[in-house]
């Protein structure tokens, strides 16, 4: 019997399983700055949530707007019974429901929608992103740094405040 087990540790405690400690190490968080509340994001991160979503974790979103996401990742072949909506109040909990979801070991993606990082909240997430098990990202919408007369407005949406354009 000592001969099958070879020079291999023999405690149960320092066994590990190498492809989930390769999938969880060094986790990084990206943040993605948004002018359309992070459509054209999520529409690029679809095809690898599609991906993680059969592995029978959750998809977490933390406070999406409404961007059509729901038929955009059905339509990319995510499967909508391992999405997880989070609906928060403001900014400190929906950056505290984002850590305790990466860390939870349940998520397989985590994508949080928020209108600013600050300092501390962007150190926060990098040490968040080494016990992290998940895949993060945070769509920071860049409009909600300017001033409101300098707000950046994409062109092929209608503007609420007026209902008339002009090109030269």
């Amino acid at each position: 019997m000592n001969k099958l087990m070879g020079t291999a540790p023999r405690h149960p405690g320092l066994w590990a399983d190498s492809t989930e400690a390769e999938l969880y190490g060094n986790q990084t968080i990206q943040t993605l700055q948004t002018v359309t509340q992070g459509e054209s994001e999520l529409g690029q991160l679809c095809s690898q949530l599609a991906t993680l979503s059969r592995q029978g974790r959750w998809i977490v979103l933390i406070s999406p707007p409404h961007i059509g996401y729901k038929h955009m990742l059905a339509s990319a072949g995510v499967r909508m019974d391992r999405i997880l909506l989070v609906h928060t109040k403001d900014e400190v909990e929906t950056l505290w429901a984002m850590e305790k979801a990466l860390t939870s070991g349940t998520s397989s993606a985590v994508i949080t929608w928020t209108s600013s990082l600050d300092a501390r909240d962007s150190r926060r997430l990098e040490i968040v992103a080494k016990s992290a098990r998940a895949l993060g990202v945070v769509i920071e919408d860049v409009n909600t740094h300017l001033p409101e007369k300098h707000q950046i407005v994409n062109p092929t949406m209608p503007s609420a405040t007026s209902n008339f354009s002009a090109f030269h």
